[in-house]
């Protein structure tokens, strides 16, 4: 069993969408994603520098557009069940990646969506001065308790023994300041406390605009940041899209939920190579690719093939 999983937000690097632009059919899905949205994805892609693909209102809507081509030119005409590929998950605002790739969302909604997402976080964000920072190793109720007495929140549970906390930036510095026994911080390069009580104006405002979207049932297995569950319903999944911005991403339950399903191999759409080097150390056994060039296109129809 095969299926697809789509990064999040810290996963593009400056000009990483210019090789994949010579393929007119990926270009193509850029610019109908570039006019729906009304955002510079091309421009963004490939001469923007590291600080402005950085800015939450620019780096969500840019690694869903660079998710979804990548798929579209994957499957080339296919959808993920007629391709033979059993599901999907995302990590953060890759699960709005993943909407489109199940059918929730049409491409056009799903740009539309994650453009309304990432100015409503950016504006969350920018309410108060916060950060996030990597915890790497150390028994998961002690790291808790750490961030409990500084007052941050685990945002993401990678698995592997890495929690992502997310808080003040005041709470963040004195985490670096002084680590837990057995454990490294290392700060992270992001705009604010994301998956944190911090989003909670984001929360409001995303809700409010998903009450007038019309989704359908996802078309293959789709499994939900929120418990690392299968979801059936595309209403229910948006509604967890939505509570999802200030709840905990549990990556770590969702790569358990898939290899309990039977999952035997992964392939990451771009910009591909972070959640394949977290499953190389959660999912063993697990055959993994990462589609970081539009060289690897062949390889990854090869994995298809074998494992579907």
């Amino acid at each position: 069993m095969i299926v697809v999983v789509c990064p999040g937000q810290g996963s593009q690097t400056p000009g990483f969408l210019a090789p994949w632009l010579e393929l007119s059919s990926f270009k193509a899905s850029i610019e109908a994603q570039q006019e729906a949205s009304g955002i510079d994805l091309i421009g963004h892609g490939t001469v923007s520098d590291a600080d402005t693909i950085r800015d939450t209102s620019v780096a969500q809507p840019l690694i869903l557009a660079a998710g979804v081509a990548t798929l579209s030119e994957l499957l080339s005409g296919s959808t993920l069940a007629t391709a033979g590929i059993a599901g999907v998950a995302g990590h953060s605002v890759g699960e709005i990646t993943a909407a489109v790739a199940a059918g929730v969302f049409t491409q056009e909604q799903g740009i539309q969506f994650v453009r309304e997402r990432g100015n409503a976080m950016a504006k969350a964000a920018a309410l108060e001065v916060t950060s996030m920072a990597a915890v790497l190793g150390g028994e998961q109720a002690a790291v808790e308790a750490r961030l409990a007495e500084l007052e941050l929140e685990p945002a993401n549970y990678n698995g592997g023994g890495q929690i992502v906390a997310a808080g003040s930036a005041a709470g963040i510095a004195a985490l670096q300041a002084e680590p837990l026994a057995g454990t490294r911080v290392i700060p992270l390069q992001v705009a604010g406390a994301f998956h944190t009580r911090y989003m909670a104006p984001a929360v409001a405002t995303l809700d409010a605009y998903s009450k007038g979207l019309t989704v359908s049932n996802p078309s293959v297995k789709l499994w939900s940041n929120n418990g690392g569950r299968l979801v059936t319903s595309g209403s229910e999944f948006v509604s967890l899209l939505v509570s999802q911005v200030k709840s905990p991403v549990r990556w770590d339950l969702t790569m358990a939920a898939m290899v309990e399903a039977g999952v035997t191999a992964i392939i990451e759409v771009a910009p591909a190579g972070t959640l394949v080097g977290l499953a190389k150390r959660s999912m063993p056994g697990i055959e993994t690719l990462a589609i970081k060039t539009p060289e690897q296109l062949e390889a990854a129809r090869t994995l298809i093939a074998n494992h579907a």
